[in-house]
């Protein structure tokens, strides 16, 4: 794993932070530490001209290979990317779905009309992505779909119908890609398509789902014949697919993630500063923990991208989800523990949270979506220690 940097890459430091110092005032002064967990509702119509503003300053797709228009930077440039955009408190980002996952899986796994057709898109900041997975019966246990996709006789698309859940932002998204069914008598990872859907059609409805935040950036997403515009591999390579994009996810993306817990630290720490809780040893140990955390999480995303294999081929990576939850469940009730007892109390809806608030009941969630920690636990065993499957309970 490398630690230190070259005298190219601090340049590139320095490219990076100069353009940020520079953009991030004016019109998107506003968006500097927004966004994170707990805050992806504000600002949507800015932080989408702001995916426009660094896709003209060449600061999307970073990592992506240049023959698919990205930069083609080393693991430490995106490294530097991400330490220096949280540095300077630039906003959550509403393109992470399509440049750190649809694109790269579209790079592995799709065909180049495919590529041709939607990675400029994505490149451009101008077309939003949301992700097709969880359903109410298929949430951790995702090979559990019911989402159909039959192929229509006579035009030969491909035609969806069924539910999708805790689709986050798809009521801000152009597109979305979905794990669907398309064999109906098959079970489990088998039978499944991959599928690029537009969101403008008549088949699509999203709906809100109000959480305790008042705020609504997850939906349910209903398919309703709607069109598949693209199916990516074969019928029946959708687990693979889908699981080579999980990949992506625990990649180098995962370095964003830390951006925004960065900056979350940060701000219960100045707070705990402000307001004396600092002063308190047990506070000052809990945040030493957290510091000690984050920087544990960072080092293991290094060496798992510093890999050959990358984080797929590295069984290191099982333990990622697991980890970054647990710690960030602890961070929202450190968050409140900071601001003190008065930060429980709420008059009455609709409700004026603080960023810590907002990040304390987003946190409740973070160790069931994605994979809840029993689900995780399980992973790492099997697939990671090779330990026997855990046994399948019998109905009484």
């Amino acid at each position: 794993m490398k630690l230190t940097f070259s005298a190219d890459d601090e340049a590139f430091r320095d490219e990076i932070a100069t353009w940020l110092h520079e953009n991030l005032s004016g019109e998107f002064a506003a968006l500097k530490f927004r966004g994170g967990p707990g805050d992806e509702h504000m600002f949507p119509a800015e932080r989408k001209q702001w995916e426009q503003r660094l896709a003209a300053g060449g600061w999307t797709g970073i990592g992506w290979p240049k023959a698919f228009g990205g930069r083609g930077c080393s693991i430490e440039q995106q490294v530097i990317f991400y330490e220096e955009y949280a540095r300077a408190g630039a906003p959550g980002r509403v393109g992470h779905i399509g440049e750190g996952l649809t694109g790269p899986t579209l790079i592995a796994f799709g065909s180049q009309s495919q590529q041709e057709k939607y990675l400029p898109g994505i490149l451009s900041g101008t077309e939003l992505w949301c992700q097709g997975y969880s359903e109410p019966g298929a949430g951790s246990d995702l090979a559990n779909v019911k989402t159909r996709a039959r192929r229509d006789d006579a035009t030969g698309e491909w035609l969806l119908n069924g539910q999708k859940v805790w689709t986050s932002l798809a009521h801000e998204s152009d597109w979305c890609f979905v794990l669907a069914r398309t064999d109906p008598g098959s079970k489990a990872h088998k039978g499944l398509g991959f599928f690029l859907v537009s969101m403008h059609q008549p088949g699509v409805t999203v709906r809100p789902i109000e959480q305790l935040t008042g705020t609504s950036e997850f939906n349910e997403v209903f398919f309703d014949d709607a069109v598949a515009a693209d199916i990516v591999g074969e019928p029946g390579d959708g687990w693979k697919v889908a699981m080579g994009l999980l990949g992506f996810e625990r990649g180098v993306s995962t370095l964003g993630q830390q951006m925004q817990f960065q900056n979350e630290l940060d701000e219960i720490i100045r707070i705990a500063k402000a307001n004396g809780a600092a002063k308190d040893p047990m506070i000052r140990q809990r945040i030493a923990e957290a510091h000690t955390g984050l920087r544990l999480m960072r080092y293991n995303a290094m060496r798992m991208l510093s890999d050959e294999a990358g984080s797929q081929g590295d069984p290191a990576a099982l333990v990622y989800k697991l980890h970054w939850s647990s710690w960030h469940r602890n961070l929202g009730v450190l968050a409140m523990d900071v601001l003190g007892p008065d930060a429980e109390l709420i008059e009455s809806a609709p409700y004026n949270l603080t960023r810590l608030q907002s990040l304390f009941l987003f946190t409740r969630s973070d160790t069931i979506y994605g994979g809840t920690n029993q689900i995780q636990r399980n992973i790492i065993a099997e697939r990671g220690l090779g330990m026997p499957k855990e046994p399948k309970g019998l109905l009484s």
